[in-house]
């Protein structure tokens, strides 16, 4: 009976090829698109979760109730790791997790730029990273061991075993060697944490001028809290640590006039579950992903699975009336209901089947172009996960249960006599048919709005002023393998008379996300006459303010004519000085009020505010410095606009000349910042892509019920045509009810669309209003895009003869 029911559903498949084409090219395209989004939404939503124990292990955070506006810190001081690990003996395990820059790794005279992680013995302890060789209980014991990853391993050492043997990390006087102890496994694309190596924290050179300084904040901590203990138990607990060793911050918000919260803190120290972090985009400092954005991903998947769910349905049931004389006779000749659905359904699974196949084929062939377009890092191994299988069969058995069983269920109640006298038993089959159709392009609306809208607000970002011109600036990563200082130098010295070249200054921030995709940040917080002050803490060398084209409000720029300058002097900006509270700030000293030594900074000028990060991180009053010590990591030049065509290759060419050893990544600025809103570019184009998907499937089930609904009005047609009825008239008469369902389609989509993307703008600080003309744009466009979906099939059965229309039945 099986093989008989196959047969009679290809042969039937194979007559009606239109039909079936129509229905597995929706249903692939569909399919494919919904593998990647799952894939890039499951990969979100495993971050983190491969640790053992997961469930116990927690990030620190500060949250402070600051009457301005309550924040929250996932940037923690050395000395607080150990101070847990002794007022709280019985947690499991705490460690510090430092990460920044590549370091230099140097291993027989070789030279690699790596990230080493320093952190603490415990790290093992509470991440389960696989350890391949070496013990979890030793391999950090000592300050020199070090762990590499399995990747680094092979890079260093190729097949030979490096256990025991040296590697040397750092440069110049902070040059210190390592022994191997260890060699853990990658970390997983779905890892928060992600290293090349780990060595302990207390190695690195800074560690004892700020192992005892509560008021630098500078890495994450996480801690394992045993099985008996809940989170919100040890939180309360951590009340009286807070009032032991940050009172100084207590104090300083009692003074600003702060409130206790609804939990009673001023100031805490609080706990995020480890599998939440990568979605806390505050105490993550802007580099996590936001959940709603995941969200988004899935349900877009679904809406996309959705509308081709509704063409499969309609168009099911419009070839019902095709296929009703034939349910009839089976009926007549002793078919049960059951039997119909299962031989309907079983060509419904078939179509859903060669849909489902060709859609993972294309998905297959597309994957690198998708990755490359949405810079993803999908691969097919992820689909074997048990969990994304199951996914996946759980989502095509709901596909092939909803769209192929509802129209079977329906075909399979129709009334054999009254089909045989070629009545249907189905009641009133336009109401659910046009109910889909609504359904179908509401979505297709609602992805084309938050499309248009989400492209507006990343252009704003873009385009909005940043307090500096970017354009003609390139910023180059200075690299591990040589002296920032030097090359800074040797480049002034090489481009000295070169018209083209009209500023070079270095720094240790970049100013965007170069090709290095390094970002950091630091802040410097003291008490000045009695407030608590709090600023971005900025190295550059001379010529900072020339290159970014800001002129100073008051006072002057960095001079080399005065020798303090590179020593004791600072310029703030606009908000800098509004914090302290000086109208004229120039000429007073800057620094803690504690402080009687010699070390306070004196202000030499001040400067407009400008954003040294994102628009959409907060953007905090920065003090600016130079320090013949501290590295310098970037270097900015700009050029002049009529040699910005040819000037990137010259300093290619400049570069290897002058720092040989260091890879040439230079890029220009405005590039940079526009790679600051790469998450939200990454959510409009998915939108765009998955608008436009929407629009064409939706376009290619009201083309094919059009043509079935005009197949059954053919007798109509001839009986308005032999009336009089003109080609126009005939046209509006059969295009207005499709224009009617995208009316009501716009009504219910553009308040939803409304709200869901004014939710999503109040996110930024700084934001577009949504404008009337994006929905007047989008509904027009809906409507001639449907017009012209059907304007085939209704001018050709416009020109239709009138006596072929009326012999037709």
């Amino acid at each position: 009976m099986l093989r008989n029911y196959l047969k009679i559903a290809f042969r039937n498949l194979w007559k009606s090829k239109g039909y079936a084409a129509i229905n597995v090219v929706g249903l692939s395209v569909a399919f494919c698109i919904c593998v990647f989004l799952f894939l890039t939404a499951y990969l979100q939503l495993t971050y983190d979760s491969f640790h053992k124990d997961g469930n116990r292990i927690f990030q620190t955070y500060f949250f402070a109730n600051d009457p301005e506006k309550a924040t929250r810190s996932g940037t923690m001081p050395l000395p607080l790791a150990p101070a847990l690990k002794a007022d709280y003996p019985e947690l499991e395990a705490v460690t510090r997790v430092v990460a920044g820059r590549k370091s230099l790794v140097e291993v027989n005279g070789k030279y690699f730029d790596k990230m080493v992680l320093q952190t603490d013995q415990d790290f093992l302890k509470i991440f389960s990273f696989p350890l391949i060789k070496g013990s979890r209980e030793t391999a950090l014991r000592d300050l020199s061991s070090i762990v590499l990853s399995e990747n680094m391993a092979a890079v260093l050492f190729g097949s030979q075993n490096p256990i025991g043997k040296t590697v040397q990390i750092g440069s110049d006087a902070n040059k210190r060697q390592y022994v191997v102890t260890g060699i853990a496994g990658d970390a997983p694309n779905n890892s928060t944490i992600q290293y090349d190596a780990l060595i302990r924290v207390e190695s690195s050179p800074g560690y004892q001028a700020g192992k005892d300084n509560w008021s630098s904040n500078s890495h994450t901590v996480y801690v394992k809290l045993p099985a008996r203990i809940g989170k919100a138990a040890f939180e309360d607990r951590l009340k009286s640590f807070v009032q032991k060793y940050l009172q100084n911050s207590l104090d300083g918000l009692k003074k600003k006039g702060a409130k206790p919260d609804q939990r009673g803190d001023l100031f805490a120290l609080r706990l995020q579950n480890l599998s939440d972090v990568h979605f806390d985009r505050e105490i993550a400092g802007g580099r996590g992903t936001p959940i709603a954005l995941v969200y988004t991903i899935l349900a877009i998947a679904f809406f996309i699975l959705l509308i081709a769910s509704i063409n499969f349905i309609n168009l099911s049931i419009a070839r019902s009336f095709s296929r009703a004389r034939e349910v009839g006779v089976r009926k007549s000749l002793g078919a049960l209901k059951t039997q119909l659905f299962v031989q309907i359904w079983g060509e419904s699974t078939v179509l859903c089947l060669a849909g489902f196949l060709v859609g993972l084929l294309l998905a297959y062939f597309l994957l690198p172009q998708f990755n490359a377009a949405f810079d993803a890092r999908l691969t097919f191994d992820h689909l074997l996960q048990p969990g994304f299988i199951g996914l996946i069969l759980g989502v095509f058995a709901l596909v092939t249960l909803v769209a192929g069983g509802y129209p079977a269920w329906q075909m399979a109640r129709f009334n054999a006599v009254e089909v045989l006298k070629g009545k249907l038993s189905l009641k009133r089959p336009g109401v659910l048919r046009n109910s889909l159709i609504v359904t179908q392009f509401a979505l297709s609306c609602l992805l084309a709005c938050c499309t248009i809208i989400a492209a507006q607000q990343v252009d704003y970002l873009r385009t909005r002023p940043l307090g500096f011109q970017k354009e003609q600036v390139i910023s180059i990563p200075v690299g591990n393998q040589v002296n920032g200082r030097q090359v800074l130098g040797r480049l002034r010295n090489k481009l000295a008379t070169d018209p083209s070249v009209v500023a070079i200054t270095g720094t240790n921030v970049n100013i965007g996300r170069g090709m290095d995709r390094v970002s950091s940040r630091s802040t410097s917080g003291y008490t000045y006459k009695g407030k608590d002050v709090s600023s971005d803490w900025l190295l550059v060398d001379y010529d900072y303010l020339k290159t970014l084209h800001i002129k100073p409000l008051q006072g002057r720029d960095f001079d080399r004519a005065y020798s303090t300058d590179s020593t004791k002097s600072v310029v703030i900006t606009e908000s800098m000085a509004k914090m302290i509270g000086e109208k004229n700030p120039v000429g007073m000293l800057l620094g803690d009020d504690a402080d009687s030594t010699d070390a306070k900074s004196r202000i030499i000028g001040v400067i407009p505010d400008f954003h040294l990060y994102s628009l959409a991180d907060e953007n905090r009053p920065i003090t600016l410095h130079i320090s013949n010590s501290e590295t310098i990591h970037y270097i900015f030049i700009r050029v002049t606009p009529q040699s910005l065509a040819g000037s990137m290759e010259k300093l290619k060419k400049v570069w290897q000349e002058v720092a040989p050893q260091s890879e040439f990544i230079g890029t220009f600025m405005d590039e940079n910042v526009n790679a600051w809103y790469q998450n939200e570019e990454r959510m409009a184009q998915i939108c765009s892509l998955a608008s436009g998907i929407a629009i064409l499937l939706s376009c290619l089930g009201l083309f094919a019920i059009a043509m079935m609904v005009i197949e059954q009005r053919t007798k109509e047609i001839g009986i308005r045509k032999v009336m009089g009825a003109s080609i126009p008239n005939i046209i509006v008469v059969l295009s207005r009810d499709f224009v009617k369902l995208v009316l009501i389609a716009l009504l219910i989509a553009i308040p939803i669309a409304w709200f869901l993307m004014n939710t999503w703008l109040d996110n930024y600080l700084e934001r577009i209003h949504i404008s009337f003309w994006v929905f007047a744009g989008v509904g027009l466009s809906a409507i001639l895009i449907a017009l012209a979906t059907v304007s085939f099939q209704t001018v050709k059965a416009a020109l239709v003869n009138p006596v072929k229309s009326l012999r037709s039945e």
